[in-house]
């Protein structure tokens, strides 16, 4: 009763923040929402209801940040499409005379050297073009079960000339029970304003509200996840004008109303699997499903496994490594993240 209960309170939250935004309304620093670890980009590229010493994931759910996180270092880097890099860091502590689980982090993305040229196609030189983030967070639990987590972010850009520098909260809240193997949570992702824009267009932040919940098997070494993203905005479809279909006269043939609502329905939606092999759980098998990045970015004529990723984990005494590769257009355009996570003051369990 108490998850039933719990959940629906959840839900009225985000409903009461959702709003409506129109599509094409100019978005910036929207790499703050890229996976910020391999063991993400293996899981489809978010997991908000996993608690355990991971404090990387205190960077997409502050909620998240636990005493496990004491002491342990972060560190990730994603190779991108057209040498474009991002990556991050973080560091966790826990204050046992507060009671507060916090965190510091930074997000960075380069997207390497480019041209400089004229109105004429002159060129005059080259410039580079990047932009960083830097978070700091809290978690503390407001009963047994559930924690309320804040993180707050300074984000800056930079292209040659122009410049944009920005401030975002998260609010995060997690309900999981006493031994971890269920949890429902939700998250306000990079809610803030721009407090210098690059030019006199007005852009808006990229944010996403998202809902999900997670549970470990009881007779196997397995814990799945659901995810709903981008509940901002609830219609998010689009449709390919080359993907019709006609009937022999030549004649567009309209999807069928429920078709496309349901196809909407599970663009929202991210599912992740992740198996926990070995006593100390020393090796992780992972795999997620985003069915958005599917719809939006398979090409229609080359089978691919665009939308899924996958992943592995290795923890070798006191470090974790993670790899977690995300598949896009083909094979060929797949990007590769690694990451390293260590503890030098203890032996915790992953």
């Amino acid at each position: 009763m108490l998850r039933k209960s719990l959940t629906l309170c959840l839900l009225c939250i985000l409903s009461g923040i959702v709003k409506a935004q129109i599509l094409g309304t100019p978005k910036t620093f929207d790499f703050v929402l890229s996976p910020v670890s391999a063991r993400l980009t293996g899981l489809g590229g978010t997991a908000i209801t996993v608690a355990d010493s991971d404090v990387a994931l205190g960077l997409i759910n502050p909620a998240l940040l636990n005493p496990t996180n004491e002491g342990e270092i972060a560190l990730s880097h994603a190779f991108l499409l057209a040498g474009i890099a991002h990556g991050s860091a973080s560091y966790g502590r826990h204050l046992d005379s507060l009671g507060i689980s916090v965190h510091g982090g930074i997000q960075y993305i380069t997207y390497g050297e480019f041209d400089l040229t004229d109105n004429i196609g002159n060129v005059n030189g080259t410039f580079n073009g990047s932009e960083v983030a830097v978070t700091f967070g809290a978690s503390k639990r407001l009963a047994k079960r559930i924690s309320l987590g804040l993180n707050t972010r300074w984000m800056s850009a930079s292209y040659a000339s122009y410049g944009s520098h920005a401030l975002g909260i998260d609010v995060g809240l997690l309900y999981s029970n006493e031994d971890n193997t269920f949890a429902i949570g939700g998250v306000i992702r990079n809610k803030g304003i721009i407090l210098k824009h690059f030019t006199d267009t007005k852009e808006e932040l990229r944010n996403d509200i998202q809902f999900g919940i997670s549970k470990r098997l009881k007779h196997l070494p397995f814990r799945f996840s659901v995810t709903l993203h981008n509940l901002q905005q609830w219609n998010i479809r689009y449709k390919d004008p080359a993907d019709v279909t006609t009937d022999i006269l030549g004649t567009v043939i309209d999807e069928k109303p429920w078709v496309v609502r349901i196809d909407n329905l599970f663009r929202h939606l991210i599912f992740s699997g992740e198996f926990l092999l070995g006593q100390r759980e020393q090796f992780r098998m992972r795999f997620g499903y985003n069915h958005m990045r599917n719809q939006e970015l398979s090409v229609l004529t080359f089978r691919s496994l665009t939308g899924f990723s996958l992943g592995f984990g290795i923890n070798i005494k006191r470090f974790k490594l993670d790899y977690g590769v995300g598949y896009y257009h083909h094979q060929g355009s797949a990007t590769n993240q690694l990451s390293l996570r260590f503890n030098p003051f203890n032996n915790s369990k992953v």
